[in-house]
């Protein structure tokens, strides 16, 4: 029996990856910002509820990275692996208490925040894991990071990439600085989830019309990730780019400077 960590594991992607890994028999601490939808997605799992626990916590903010960590280790002593499921789409120019974007702070930032301060109990795994869902952002597209973490006057268009990108960037770092830690980046596809509350009306209309032919189930968007938690075979760094083909994947090859770059100032923004 594993414990796995699911930022975001109260909805969507998050719940159904960990409701098929509590059915594996792991044991889950699911994080989420609305602990109305932890209570809902622990009730959810039936009688396998027991073997799963909900910390509510805002992952937008350093103080909330931290409390959720420190609520984490409170409590279990080991930590096996961490499955960063959580995001958000938002495209309009907003600023979280820390003065980042919160595109920037929940689906890059916090990822390597909350990784940063469990690595001690991670590393105590016999296999430690590290996974992060991002959108459709292969490890070879290119991205402009002068930006890179302010991203003054938020441009989603523009923006995105780098964020998103980040992800693969620790995920290279995490390999090259843990010995045995495995660590991938999986797409998320496209599925019909409460990320795109925050869309723009015409996303959230098209979603409506064109979900049913265009959208992946959610138990395919969560195939890739079930699948990187279960086996041991593959090492990382690697990257999931097509849901629910999980021996579909490719290597996290990335410049070690600029790596090393993102690295440093994830570390001046979060002290981790």
């Amino acid at each position: 029996m594993k414990t796995i960590v699911i930022p975001g594991g109260n909805s969507g992607i998050g719940r159904q990856a960990a409701r098929t890994l509590l059915a594996d028999g792991h044991r889950l601490v699911i994080l989420g910002r609305d602990p109305r939808k932890g209570e809902a997605a622990l009730a959810s799992f039936g009688a396998a509820a027991g073997r799963a626990s909900f910390i509510a916590a805002d992952l937008s903010t350093h103080d909330g990275v931290r409390d959720a960590a420190r609520r984490i280790l409170d409590k279990h002593e080991n930590v096996d692996a961490l499955v960063h499921t959580t995001g958000v789409l938002t495209m309009t120019e907003s600023r979280t208490a820390d003065g980042l974007h919160p595109f920037f702070a929940i689906n890059y930032l916090s990822r390597y925040h909350l990784t940063q301060l469990l690595l001690p109990t991670l590393r105590r795994a016999e296999r430690p894991l590290v996974l992060m869902m991002t959108a459709a952002v292969a490890p070879s597209e290119e991205a402009d990071f002068a930006r890179f973490p302010e991203f003054p006057t938020f441009n989603f268009n523009r923006d995105r990439k780098p964020v998103q990108l980040g992800n693969h960037h620790y995920a290279a770092h995490l390999t090259r600085t843990e010995p045995g830690l495995a660590a991938g980046v999986i797409n998320a596809g496209a599925v019909k989830t409460d990320i795109l509350r925050a869309a723009p009306w015409y996303m959230r209309a098209g979603a409506k019309v064109l979900g049913p032919i265009m959208f992946d189930s959610l138990e395919t968007a969560a195939h890739n990730v079930v699948g990187a938690a279960r086996s041991d075979t593959w090492q990382s760094a690697l990257y999931w780019g097509k849901p629910g083909r999980f021996e579909q994947r490719v290597s996290i090859t990335l410049d070690t400077a600029t790596t090393q770059a993102l690295m440093d100032t994830s570390r001046a923004l979060t002290g981790a």
